[in-house]
């Protein structure tokens, strides 16, 4: 309780910063950051293809997030009367759950350094300390975002091939087998762009940061002090 007093007694309220690229690339990033890890975890879609045997029977795969889709299994019912139960192949998680992982961890961070620019802005700025440690962590979310953006877009390039109705239909030969419905891939496109989007902000965001560093020196130095006497 102690503790909690002293942090709320510090705490003083400063929309300042909303209104400099500082804090304003800050919301960005936290809402692009909610964006990317919402549209790719709790994802669930489905592929279908009909066997028309006469009449028509509907097969649908079920497969979503995080993609390990040898665990999803349909049962192909053959004009013969014989059941085939088959599974999705290919374990995708791996690249998807980095993703999101990332995108947690970068909502988090974020959450926090916008409380320390809008509450706590004195104690951001009283030292090198704090703007260096931004540069740092905001520098490897940006690298971050490179890496598992980049492996989320191949992932799910290789989720479209596996879960493909048009390829699934050949497990279900010598019937005749045609494509009803493709799997929705649009929120899980939307997650690659927001990833990619992400990256931009962030290292975008870094030069900011830096002009808030011991490292950043003015554009215009100070003219040499030992400058020669004219004379008349």
């Amino acid at each position: 309780m102690e503790i909690l007093q002293k942090v709320m007694s510090g705490f003083s309220l400063d929309l300042g910063p909303v209104k400099e690229p500082l804090g304003f690339i800050r919301i960005l990033e936290w809402v692009f950051t909610i964006c990317a890890f919402a549209t790719t975890g709790g994802y669930v879609g489905s592929t279908t293809f009909t066997i028309n045997c006469g009449s028509k029977n509907d097969i649908t795969a079920h497969f979503g997030y995080p993609f390990r889709l040898p665990s999803q299994s349909y049962d192909i019912h053959h004009c013969n009367g014989t059941k085939n139960t088959t599974f999705l192949q290919g374990d995708f998680s791996s690249s998807a759950e980095f993703f999101v992982s990332v995108g947690v961890l970068g909502f988090l961070y974020c959450t926090f350094t916008l409380i320390l620019y809008l509450g706590y802005q004195h104690v951001y700025r009283e030292s090198n300390r704090g703007p260096t440690f931004d540069l740092i962590v905001t520098g490897i979310f940006a690298f971050l975002w490179l890496v598992c953006s980049s492996a989320w877009g191949k992932g799910l390039t290789d989720v479209k091939y596996a879960t493909n109705p048009e390829r699934l239909i050949d497990h279900c030969l010598p019937d005749k087998c045609e494509v009803k419905s493709y799997p929705a891939m649009g929120r899980l496109n939307a997650s690659v762009l927001f990833g990619f989007l992400n990256l931009i902000l962030w290292a975008g965001n870094c030069w900011f940061i830096y002009k808030e560093t011991p490292f950043h020196k003015p554009a215009n130095q100070p003219p040499n002090a030992e400058e020669g006497v004219s004379t008349s």
